[in-house]
């Protein structure tokens, strides 16, 4: 079995990135978020990680700046999505090796949180919880189930908060779901 390398993406990666995404995802949305979020201010380069199984890239993460709007006070922090494996390579551990170095890379760089929203019950492996406990909810149209959150500094989330993505992630939500 080779072995699983992860790095953070270079310019070379992109089209690799859509491929990963379209044939994690089955679809186009995923690899127009990650697209879009690249030309934005919300992009953190750092957070944007490749995984490699004998030279190819055969999963992608993707953290970027959020925050939560606390009556009016933002409190910064990360928001995951998308993060995708080629199906043929799934059940290797690519995507815990991805999540596992995203979470030590923001950790290094200072980031307080993450927020992701999506398969709760994979994330809780992890040390996510749901967001409910600290009273967040977001601003996209989701089931309030379906937001996980993990604290990197202890009490980060205190008080809780709408969850605000970006107004590029946000348009492209819309443009999807309709």
């Amino acid at each position: 079995m080779q072995e699983v390398k992860v790095r953070q993406e270079n310019q070379s990666d992109a089209k690799a990135i859509t491929v990963v995404n379209k044939s994690a995802f089955g679809g186009d949305a995923e690899a127009q978020l990650v697209a879009v979020v690249r030309q934005s201010k919300s992009f953190i380069p750092e957070l944007s990680l490749v995984a490699e199984v004998g030279e190819r890239v055969a999963g992608h993460i993707l953290l970027f700046h959020a925050h939560l709007d606390r009556q009016g006070k933002q409190i910064e922090v990360l928001a995951l999505a998308p993060m995708s494996v080629v199906p043929s390579q799934s059940h290797r551990g690519i995507g815990s090796t991805l999540l596992e170095a995203a979470q030590a890379k923001a950790e290094e760089l200072g980031h307080k949180a993450i927020v992701v929203i999506g398969h709760p019950d994979y994330y809780r492996r992890f040390g996510f919880e749901h967001a409910a406990k600290w009273g967040i909810h977001s601003s996209l149209p989701v089931p309030e189930d379906s937001i996980t959150a993990k604290e990197l500094v202890p009490g980060t989330l205190d008080g809780g908060g709408l969850l605000v993505y970006p107004p590029e992630f946000s348009l492209l939500f819309k443009r999807t779901e309709s």
